[in-house]
């Protein structure tokens, strides 16, 4: 279930996936809401672009250290490119 940050507080969310189109974020938030998981969504920017770089801003979903596993594994078996750290 979607949840304003307000709700986590102070606690430290995970981010566990970037959604670049609109299309994807809607099929993401269904899909988390439908296996009960309570997310973060914000947007931001990210830049983009081999040559040209440019700023673009997509939706941000971030979850608890608790559930960070469990929708890594949702996201996989679903066909999405879970959020890899640098």
């Amino acid at each position: 279930m979607r949840r304003d940050a307000e709700y986590f507080a102070e606690a430290e969310l995970d981010l566990v996936y970037m959604a670049r189109r609109l299309r994807d974020a809607l099929k993401l938030e269904t899909l988390l809401t439908d296996a009960g998981f309570e997310y973060l969504v914000e947007t931001g920017t990210y830049t983009a672009g081999f040559l040209m770089k440019r700023d673009l801003t997509g939706a941000f979903f971030y979850v608890s250290p608790a559930d960070r596993e469990p929708v890594r594994d949702l996201l996989a078996k679903n066909g999405y490119k879970p959020y890899e750290s640098e």
